[in-house]
């Protein structure tokens, strides 16, 4: 392999995303911390993170979540990583069309200081196809790099709904020397979008099997209080992810009790309505929890409930199942990729409270033994995932920006991802 811009033998990565952790938002996109973290622990690979924050000028907690990008440090180090978190400029409604550009100055700006102190790269490693692909292949273009880009969900499944993002994303996977998805059924999206299908590759995610693992059952529950049989919930509470659903299923079974993870602008619309259900008694609002408290509240509960309208690869179903909680899932994009047999949990029929309170009754009739929704989820550790992207991004960055198209190195690209995926299994 070509040295590297640092001259050391060491490849070295310019993580690009603005779904990335920070001291105020400690869980927001931290599955692109995992790839990474866990990537990077294979050696060979050196990455600067380039994580991207909204400008907002005000930090009073008046202006809630706007507040909290400005409150976010300029820079920090997490897990060891060197973490830059420029300002961009974000007009709602009426700018989206022009937030890549935005994206891309802030990028430009910062790789111009990080070069300036010596710290260069090889390839762009991008999460998001919109704003933050777009913006990336800006980026690539600029300093004649090589750009990989994620796909992750949304910006793949809602996004280009829209004929200005759309065509701003076709023209990112022109430039984007290789794509990823993190399941199958965004990497078709991506190829009815245009994308070159031999460009695009199927990485799913992994979960942390040692963080997430079974705890004392019988303590958890006592010390989360439970009686009988205990739904959850972890998510952001939003419209999309259908909490609203599984409060309404809780409501036509009076043994169900309900746990929700997480926070949003639904929180009292959701509290209202077990109100007016008349379970607010058994529905239990836990805000937003840190990761590792999270394995605790997996095993203490029955099952995991996920109703989204859409997902690309939810991590939090293979986090309860590697802590031995079943899941019930709509079928939705990967979400069929993930619960694939029995003891994983079930697929809803449709995305309904009737449906979820089919598959809840299932669940209860036909319990998977959670030592075998254990060993399911270890098939889906991050290892194989992690020398898969090695793989992915020194190939993309031995082959350069000149060769960015290269069938030869492409094709050895897929064969060590087909040879990494191999330990799945």
């Amino acid at each position: 392999m070509r040295r590297s811009a640092l001259g050391s033998g060491v490849t070295r990565a310019l993580v690009f995303s603005t779904l990335f952790p920070n001291e105020e938002q400690p869980n927001h996109g931290v599955f692109v911390l995992n790839r990474l973290r866990e990537t990077l622990a294979l050696g060979g690979l050196d990455a600067t993170v380039l994580a991207p924050i909204p400008y907002f000028p005000f930090k009073a907690p008046a202006f809630g979540r706007y507040a909290t990008f400005a409150r976010a440090p300029r820079a920090e180090t997490r897990d060891g990583l060197e973490v830059r978190h420029p300002r961009y400029l974000v007009l709602p409604k009426i700018g989206s069309v022009l937030t890549p550009r935005f994206l891309y100055r802030a990028a430009l700006a910062e790789a111009r200081r990080l070069a300036a102190r010596g710290i260069k790269f090889d390839v762009i490693d991008a999460h998001y196809f919109y704003p933050d692909g777009v913006a990336a292949a800006l980026l690539g273009r600029a300093l004649r790099k090589p750009v990989v880009i994620t796909g992750r969900g949304t910006d793949l499944t809602l996004i280009p709904q829209a004929a200005g993002p759309r065509a701003q994303i076709q023209w990112a996977a022109r430039e984007a020397s290789a794509m990823v998805t993190v399941c199958e059924d965004l990497r078709q999206r991506l190829i009815k979008l245009g994308a070159q299908p031999d460009r695009v590759i199927t990485l799913r995610n992994g979960v942390d099997l040692d963080l997430f693992a079974p705890r004392d059952r019988e303590a958890a529950r006592v010390a989360l209080g439970l009686e009988g049989y205990t739904l959850l919930c972890v998510g952001a509470l939003i419209p999309r992810k259908g909490q609203r659903l599984v409060i309404e299923a809780v409501a036509q079974r009076p043994g169900l009790a309900l746990l929700i993870v997480g926070d949003g602008p639904m929180r009292e619309a959701l509290q209202a309505l077990a109100e007016q259900l008349g379970v607010a008694s058994r529905v239990r609002f836990l805000g937003e929890t840190p990761h590792r408290a999270l394995p605790d509240i997996y095993s203490a509960v029955d099952a995991l409930v996920l109703a989204s309208e859409r997902e690309g690869w939810a991590n939090v179903l293979l986090e309860a199942m590697a802590c031995g909680a079943p899941v019930i899932a709509s079928d939705v994009n990967g979400s069929a990729e993930v619960v694939g047999a029995p003891e994983a949990g079930r697929l809803l029929a449709a995305r309904t409270p009737a449906a979820i309170v089919a598959a809840v009754d299932d669940l209860q009739r036909n319990p998977p033994a959670r030592a075998a929704t254990r060993r399911y989820a270890e098939r889906f550790g991050w290892r194989p995932v992690a020398e898969a992207n090695k793989v992915l991004l020194l190939g993309v960055a031995q082959n350069g920006y000149d060769g960015r198209y290269d069938d030869k190195i492409l094709n050895q690209i897929r064969v060590g991802l087909a040879s990494a995926e191999e330990g799945r299994g």
